[in-house]
């Protein structure tokens, strides 16, 4: 028999006064607490029609009256009127130095629960990181996760838009090629994370999406916030599963990682409401990733690989391209470009991979791109490309031979055929390029004509920086800022518009890691975006994020998040009051203007207000300071920047 425990719910009796009613909470018992003819009483706080919250009603006519529905039952007993036996049950109360307790029987240990195991299983496979918002039906899933985060297991960050969380994991993805999870409710919150899943999607990131979902039993019945998740997530979800209380649980939610994992792509799980708090079955475990993963070291088959390098062997001036997807193989990459002299272009989403500053380096290839790229395309004999996806944006031509290695057959000559199509893991791939090779190669020493070209690129940027209408600070000059300013070792998120071309042109990537929405191209990426990068390394590299003002205004109530948490993100606001690439498309598409101003707030007083540090630029003296001032401070920072929306 467990015994009573008393637990102290009201400091002073007097905080209740007669003919009123409260909720107070003993242990995890919400209770409502009466005061009625001179006597305290406690009765459960569900009504039993409904589960109405009895201590948000009120005394009438001296009867307690549910707020939901108006069912009527006595403050003191809990009986209703007219004989009826669906009454709620009381408790005990004692009053002690002018304080109330209400005593409760002991609690049971906790029985673990569907949802304990699966999440269990989910930090078992390395998924430790959850961006999402607790709600009335994913409340089970979240106290399974409140439990592994009490073990030290996973690290939960509640966010104010589930898009935000969405964004987040597909950015924590990103850069470290393992899953992170995001998390919302069922109906609307689940339906917001879409644009963010479909982000990860694109962009071949691992992620994991979990839901919740209304109680089994009205599925299809049109019930409040009722949308069949599994059919809405099929377009997006590689794998794509509710769970059921009779599923093999820890194997479900490890077959969901796997398949995030091995194809690169979005895992969806959901849960019903009453199957997220239905014990485990007896003797279940969780699972872990012990013999469930080969390595990915695929090696390519030989005839491409020999081809392959019998056409480097010959060429007299090879590029190399890398893409997002040989991110992970940059070193020995390098190599090869270093025994071949051969200069290295990168595409937009690969900016940085190579820095800018290497003798082999020559900067993004494409529309964000510089002459320095292009010219070296231009006059090659050979392209040797790695993870790259041939998209317009890049533009890499088909007039020239070439080798594409990749992960993925698909991608494989995916637009047009090309000479010599490698399937293969990168880096092994390289590896064995690299032994293939030999030695007395033909290949010219291009790193004279890469540093002159550099040099050429370098006056025409001075040039363009001194370009002044008086109607706010050129993009140039922010990025000629960042370039001194922001540390080699940086994380930076960009957005998209006229600020993220400019940054592919004018931002010299060092050792800087670019996190960028590249084939969803998603207005609002960058700043939840940033959030993911500080989960994923905030303690070891800064994070820096770059946006327009119409981007930012996407997710601007994340700052209140940055300062929850403490996230140190320096974000740069290009405002120039305008949607300025649209501008510039109704313009190139011969239409007027139409729609594209913007009514903003001072943003700096808005960070201000949600405790980050605000800092307004609006003369270019001021602009290197105030940056050093962002880069310098330990917390969250908005530099918001008056722009010239026509200095891009």
């Amino acid at each position: 028999m467990s015994k009573t425990v008393w637990h102290k719910v009201l400091e002073d009796k007097s905080e209740l006064p007669e003919g009123r009613v409260t909720t107070v909470t003993a242990g995890h018992l919400g209770i409502c607490l009466t005061h009625f003819e001179g006597k305290f009483a406690a009765l459960d706080n569900r009504c039993p029609h409904q589960g109405g919250p009895l201590g948000e009603g009120s005394i009438e006519n001296g009867m307690l009256r549910c707020p939901w529905h108006g069912w009527d039952f006595h403050p003191c007993t809990g009986l209703p009127p007219g004989g009826y036996d669906d009454g709620v049950a009381t408790f005990p109360v004692k009053e002690e130095n002018g304080a109330v307790f209400v005593g409760i029987r002991e609690e049971a240990a906790h029985t673990e629960t569907v949802a304990d195991v699966m999440i269990q299983t989910m930090t078992n496979w390395g998924v430790d990181t959850v961006f999402g918002m607790v709600g009335h039906s994913n409340l089970g899933v979240a106290d399974a996760m409140r439990r592994m985060e009490k073990q030290g297991k996973l690290r939960y960050y509640g966010i104010r838009h589930e898009g935000a969380a969405s964004f987040a994991a597909s950015a924590y993805g990103k850069l470290t090629g393992r899953p992170a999870a995001c998390f919302a409710i069922a109906g609307p919150g689940s339906t917001n994370m879409f644009t963010g899943l479909w982000d990860a999607k694109v962009d071949r990131a691992p992620l994991l999406a979990l839901t919740g979902q209304v109680d089994t039993q009205v599925l299809g019945t049109g019930a409040f916030q009722e949308v069949d998740l599994v059919r809405a997530f099929q377009t997006v979800a590689d794998f794509n599963h509710s769970v059921q209380a009779k599923s093999k649980h820890a194997e479900l939610m490890s077959l969901a990682i796997k398949h995030a994992l091995l194809n690169r792509d979005v895992s969806h799980i959901t849960f019903p409401d009453e199957v997220q708090v239905t014990p485990k079955a007896k003797g279940e475990k969780a699972q872990t990733p012990e013999g469930r993963m080969a390595p990915h070291t695929i090696a390519p088959p030989v005839e491409s690989l020999t081809e392959g390098v019998r056409l480097i062997r010959a060429a007299k001036r090879p590029v190399i391209i890398v893409g997002y997807g040989a991110r992970f193989a940059m070193d020995r990459i390098t190599a090869m470009a270093e025994k071949l002299h051969a200069p290295v272009i990168t595409t937009f989403k690969a900016k940085g991979l190579i820095a800018d500053d290497h003798p082999n380096g020559c900067g993004v290839l494409g529309r964000s791109g510089t002459p320095i790229a292009s010219y070296f395309m231009n006059e090659s004999d050979l392209l040797v490309v790695f993870g790259a996806s041939f998209s317009n944006h890049t533009g890499i031509t088909p007039k020239k031979p070439i080798i594409q290695v990749d992960f993925d057959p698909n991608a494989l000559g995916k637009f047009h055929p090309v000479q010599v199509p490698v399937w293969g893991e990168i880096s092994v791939t390289v590896d064995l390029m690299l032994a293939g090779m030999g030695d007395n190669l033909p290949a010219i020493d291009t790193r004279p004509e890469i540093a002159e070209r550099w040099r050429l690129w370098r006056e025409e940027k001075a040039s363009r920086l001194r370009d002044d209408r008086g109607a706010g600070i050129s993009s140039i000059a922010v990025f000629d800022a960042m370039n001194r300013v922001v540390p080699d070792n940086a994380v930076i998120a960009v957005d998209v518009g006229n600020n993220t071309y400019s940054f592919g042109r004018y931002f010299e990537c060092k050792h800087q890691s670019i996190l960028m929405s590249g084939y969803l191209g998603s207005i609002g990426f960058s700043y939840p975006a940033a959030m993911g990068a500080w989960a994923a390394c905030g303690d070891k590299r800064p994070v820096w994020s770059v946006s327009g003002d119409g981007g930012f205004g996407q997710y601007l109530a994340e700052v209140t998040t940055t300062v929850k948490y403490d996230m140190a993100i320096k974000h740069v606001l290009l405002n120039n009051s305008e949607l300025g690439k649209i501008s510039k498309e109704q313009r190139a598409a011969e239409l007027d203007v139409w729609q594209t101003k913007l009514h903003n707030p001072n943003f700096a007083e808005y960070a201000t207000n949600c405790g980050a540090l605000g800092i307004r630029v609006e003369k270019r003296e001021d602009l290197e300071p105030a940056m050093k001032k962002a880069r310098d401070h330990g917390g969250p920072v908005l530099l918001e920047v008056l722009c010239d929306v026509a200095l891009i």
